[in-house]
C-alpha cells in the first residue's frame, strides 16, 4: 500500500474527519506557496494505443461465478495519452493517462508498468503515469487465486478458480498485460508534439441508477421495478461528458478524450472478450473524424450506474427495432451526437500555451470498519467452508474468499483505520481532472464537480487501484449488493473526505 503524502490538502482532509474544519469551506482560502501555482508553458502531447486481448482462453473479470472466454467478439485496447508543458526554462509538469479496456487496475500492475516504462523513459517522472479502467466485465481477470494480498486490497479477494490447462493464468497475463501498457506510455511519451487542446460539456444519455428501491426501504441492484412494492430509483444519474479535444500543429484532430459517468457494462455477462460499448464508439467516431483517431475512454463516477434500463425498456426495445440497433450501437451513436454538439465549437476554442499541473497524492481515507457482528459471521463461514473448498461452487467459493478478506480487514483495521487512497489531481487549462481508484457513487462525483472552482471537471474512476464501491449513506441504509460492508473498503466517511480533499486540492491549484 501506498506511504501517505501530507500535503495541505491531506492535512485538512485529516482534520475535517476529525471534526475540526468548520462546515463550510473557508479553509479553502488557506494560503501556499507561490511557487506551488500552475505556470503558463507550451502544450505537447503524444499517443499510442496498444492491443491487451489475450491469444488464450482466460478467466473474465466482473461476476460472482467463472467464466472462460471461448472467443473474441472485439479486440480489448488500452490508449495512453502523454501531456507535457515547457517555457524557456524546461519542462513544467507531465502526465500520462492510460485508459484500459479491463474491469478494473490493481497496484501491483501499476507498479509494475512503472517500474518498465523507467527502464526507458529517463525524462519521465513514472509516479505521473496512472491507469484507468474502463470497468468491461468482458475482459480478463488480474487476480490470481494463488497469490496472498493485502487485507485493504480489495480485488485481491476477487478470484477465480480456474482449469490447470488450457487457460491463460491471471498472473501470466498481468506480466503481459503490463508489458503491453508499458509500450503505450513509451510510445505516447516518445511521440509527443506541439499542439492544441480544447474543452467541451456536452450530453449523451448512457448511464441509468440501478438501485431500485422498496417500500419497506430496502435497495436492490437491478431489482424488480414490476413489483408492487416498488418505491422509487435511489439516486440520480447524469447525462452530461466531458469531452477534450487534441489538435496537431495543422489544427487537425489529433485525439479524443471522453468521459462518461457509465461503466462500459452492456453486455457484462458473456463469456467472449469485448471492449463493450467503447468499441462501438470508437468504431462511430473513427468513421466519422479519422480511421485512426485515438480515443481515450475515461470511467465517470458511477458506482451506481449502468447502462441497462430499470425502465421504459419496451419503448426502449422498440425504438432501437424501428432504428435496427443493438444497445451497444445506440450508445455510442447517443455519444457521437454528444461529440458532434460541441464540435464546432471546440474548433474555435484551441489553447496552446496554457497552465499545467499534476498533483499526485496518496491519500489516507477512513475504512469502512468491519463490525463485530460480521467479523463473527465471516468467521464462521470461512470455517465452515475452509476443508471443503473443492466441493463449493463458483458463487459460494467466491463469498468463502469474501468472508476470508473480512476476518482479514477486521484484523488489519485495529492498526491501521486508514487505505491509502492514490489520487491524481490535473489542472489543464480551465479543466480539472479528478481521479479515485473506486466505484465511486455518482453523488460524490457530483459535490466534487459541483464545488469545485474549475471551469469543467472531470471525474475519473477504477484509477491507479481498486478499491471497491463507496456508497452513500442513503446506499448503505438500503442495503443489498455494492452498498454492503462486503463491497468496498471505504464508506460513506471515506467518501466525503475523498470529495474535500480533492475539492481542496483542485482549489490550491486555482490559487494566483
Amino acid at each position: 500500500m501506498r506511504i501517505f503524502s501530507l500535503t495541505l490538502g491531506a492535512a485538512f482532509l485529516l482534520a475535517c474527519s476529525a471534526g475540526l474544519c468548520a462546515a463550510d469551506d473557508s479553509a479553502s482560502d488557506a494560503k501556499v506557496d507561490d511557487d506551488r501555482g500552475p505556470q503558463t508553458g507550451r502544450l505537447s502531447f503524444g499517443w499510442a494505443s496498444v492491443d491487451i486481448t489475450p491469444e488464450e482462453p482466460v478467466a473474465v473479470a466482473g461476476q460472482y461465478h467463472a467464466r472462460i472466454t471461448d472467443k473474441v467478439d472485439d479486440r480489448l485496447t488500452a490508449t495512453a495519452l502523454a501531456i507535457e508543458t515547457h517555457n524557456g526554462q524546461g519542462a513544467i509538469d507531465q502526465a500520462v493517462l492510460v485508459s484500459c479496456d479491463l474491469a478494473v487496475i490493481r497496484t501491483m500492475l501499476q507498479d509494475r508498468v512503472r517500474k518498465l516504462a523507467a527502464l526507458r523513459l529517463p525524462d519521465l517522472d513514472v509516479e505521473k503515469i496512472v491507469l484507468c479502467a474502463t470497468h468491461t466485465h468482458t475482459a480478463p481477470s488480474i487476480t490470481d487465486v494463488t497469490q496472498e494480498h493485502h487485507p485493504y486490497d480489495f480485488m485481491g479477494m476477487w478470484a477465480y478458480r480456474i482449469p490447470e490447462q488450457g487457460v491463460m493464468r491471471p498472473a501470466r497475463y498481468v506480466e503481459f498485460l503490463a508489458q503491453r501498457l508499458a509500450e503505450a506510455v513509451v510510445g505516447a511519451w516518445k511521440n509527443r508534439g506541439e499542439g492544441s487542446v480544447s474543452w467541451a460539456l456536452s450530453y449523451a444519455v448512457v448511464g441509468h441508477n440501478r438501485r431500485a428501491v422498496y417500500a419497506d426501504k430496502r435497495a436492490v441492484m437491478y431489482g424488480d421495478t414490476n413489483d408492487p412494492n416498488f418505491s422509487h430509483i435511489e439516486g440520480p444519474s447524469d447525462p452530461t461528458i466531458d469531452l477534450l479535444f487534441f489538435w496537431n500543429r495543422d489544427k487537425e484532430i489529433s485525439g479524443m478524450a471522453i468521459a462518461v459517468p457509465c461503466p462500459a457494462q452492456e453486455v457484462e455477462g458473456r463469456r467472449s472478450m469485448s471492449a463493450d460499448f467503447w468499441h462501438d464508439v470508437r468504431a462511430v467516431l473513427r468513421k466519422r473524424y479519422g480511421a485512426e483517431l485515438p480515443i481515450l475512454a475515461l470511467c465517470g463516477a458511477s458506482g451506481d450506474q449502468s447502462p441497462h434500463l430499470l425502465l421504459n425498456k419496451q419503448a426502449d426495445a422498440r425504438l432501437r427495432s424501428r432504428r435496427q440497433l443493438e444497445r451497444r450501437a445506440a450508445i455510442a451513436a447517443e455519444i457521437e451526437r454528444g461529440v458532434e454538439l460541441v464540435w464546432e465549437d471546440a474548433r474555435r476554442d484551441m489553447h496552446s500555451d496554457l497552465r499545467f499541473q499534476h498533483h499526485v497524492s496518496a491519500t489516507p481515507l477512513p475504512v469502512r470498519k468491519v463490525t463485530d457482528a460480521r467479523y463473527e459471521q465471516a468467521l464462521a463461514d470461512y470455517e465452515a467452508g475452509k476443508h471443503r473448498r473443492a466441493q463449493l461452487n463458483d458463487v459460494d467459493f467466491m463469498k468463502w474468499r469474501v468472508s476470508r478478506a473480512l476476518i482479514a480487514r477486521y484484523k488489519h483495521q485495529q492498526r491501521d483505520p486508514y487505505y491509502s487512497a492514490e489520487i491524481h489531481l490535473l489542472r489543464l487549462g480551465d479543466v480539472a481532472i479528478a481521479t479515485n481508484p473506486f466505484e465511486l457513487f455518482l453523488d460524490y462525483g457530483l459535490r466534487i464537480k459541483a464545488r469545485s472552482p474549475a471551469e469543467q471537471t472531470l471525474v475519473v474512476q477504477l484509477a491507479a487501484d481498486g478499491g471497491g464501491y463507496v456508497p452513500t449513506e442513503r446506499a448503505v441504509l438500503g442495503g443489498g449488493y455494492s452498498a454492503r460492508i462486503d463491497d468496498g473498503v471505504v464508506g460513506p466517511a471515506g467518501g466525503k473526505v475523498l470529495v474535500d480533499y480533492t475539492v481542496q486540492t483542485i482549489r490550491e491549484m486555482w490559487l494566483d
